[in-house]
């Protein structure tokens, strides 16, 4: 089973400056990206390498996974 890349995710969207904006619906929450400055939309039960890279190319980071 694949483990969930969520907490990962996040810790990284977080040294790079990105904050927690609001709980969205279901189990997703909605963050903000300074250097993109855009609004990222990211799952708590992020399980796919490719759903999370996409994550961070939106947030304008490199690829981690």
């Amino acid at each position: 089973m694949t483990s969930n890349l969520y907490r990962e995710l996040t810790r990284m969207l977080t040294q790079a400056g990105c904050r927690f904006v609001r709980q969205g619906k279901g189990s997703h929450e909605i963050w903000y990206s300074p250097i993109t400055h855009r609004k990222l939309t990211i799952p708590k039960n992020t399980v796919m390498v490719h759903t999370a890279n996409k994550v961070l190319k939106d947030a304008g980071l490199p690829k981690a996974f």
